[in-house]
């Protein structure tokens, strides 16, 4: 499942929900989120340009200042470019000067997080909970009110303007 094993899903069939790291979800979403889990990685490659197949699926990181989504200032969402899970609210979106599209909040019932040693010590990934697919990793030196950075990858999100 490329950097997001771990991910717990329990049916919860008399209740109609799924629990999952990111909270509980009606059956029609849990129905969404098996599908999305489920398809093969032929089926990713078809639906994803090879960029973002490498960021969503592999947990590859687009180089810093290429993405468009750098310079989005609009109201409106920016959604997982695998599934099209809703994932932040332009409101919370600001210049990190990282380069990367970056928040400070997320729809926190639509991100699941794994610890990340890729790079020698941990780090927090975060990804989309439907879908599992990489979206970037949080750091605690973002402003205020949360005072956390959600470093995405451009490639992993679709802007849908309000």
């Amino acid at each position: 499942m490329s950097g997001v094993a771990g991910l717990v899903v329990a049916a919860c069939s008399r209740a109609g929900t799924v629990s999952t790291q990111a909270g509980a979800v009606d059956a029609a979403d849990a129905f969404a989120d098996a599908e999305a889990r489920s398809w093969s990685e032929d089926q990713w490659k078809e639906r994803l340009d090879a960029a973002s197949f490498r960021v969503l699926r592999k947990a590859a990181t687009e180089r810093p200042f290429t993405s468009p989504l750098n310079e989005e200032k609009r109201a409106g969402l920016f959604h997982c470019k695998g599934c099209d899970l809703p994932l932040f609210d332009a409101a919370t979106k600001y210049d990190s000067r990282t380069g990367w599209p970056s928040f400070f909040d997320v729809i926190k019932e639509n991100i699941g997080t794994t610890t990340d040693y890729k790079i020698g010590y941990p780090r927090t990934e975060y990804h989309c909970a439907r879908c599992l697919g990489h979206q970037g990793h949080v750091f605690p030196d973002g402003p205020r009110p949360t005072g956390l950075r959600y470093c995405n990858n451009g490639l992993a999100l679709t802007f849908v303007p309000a």
